[in-house]
Parts: C-alpha cells; structure tokens; sequence
C-alpha cells in the first residue's frame, strides 16, 4: 500500500473527521450514528492511504525528484 494522503491533507481529514465524529455527542435520536461517518476520514489520515484516491489515480503527496 502505497502513501497517497499528504500532510496538508491528512490535517484537513482530521479536523472534519473530529467534527464528524462529535456530532456522536452532540445529536440525540438515531441521527446522532450518522456521526460515525467521520471514522474514514480519520482512518485515512492515519494510514495515509486513501482507496479513492488510489481508484482515480490522485495523490496528494510531495512528489520527490531523483537525479
């Protein structure tokens, strides 16, 4: 498995993952478990390793140039 999640992008997925995430803790009812979507972009960033990306052929890493 290959990195395709940069650093700028892993941050942005972490911070709409967390607040994702809360809206476990804020909503009532069961549209509070919508709030569980916010576990991928945060599994994402951890690994930096998003299947989407991989599928479109998109990467956000530094690209490092070898001479």
């Amino acid at each position: 498995m290959k990195m395709n999640v940069g650093s700028a992008d892993r941050l942005i997925r972490v911070l709409i993952g967390l607040a994702l995430f809360s809206l476990v803790f804020l909503l009532e009812g069961p549209s509070r478990w919508l709030g569980l979507i916010g576990v991928v972009p945060l599994l994402t960033a951890l690994v930096r390793y998003c299947p989407l990306y991989s599928i479109l052929g998109v990467s956000s890493c530094a690209v490092s140039k070898h001479i």
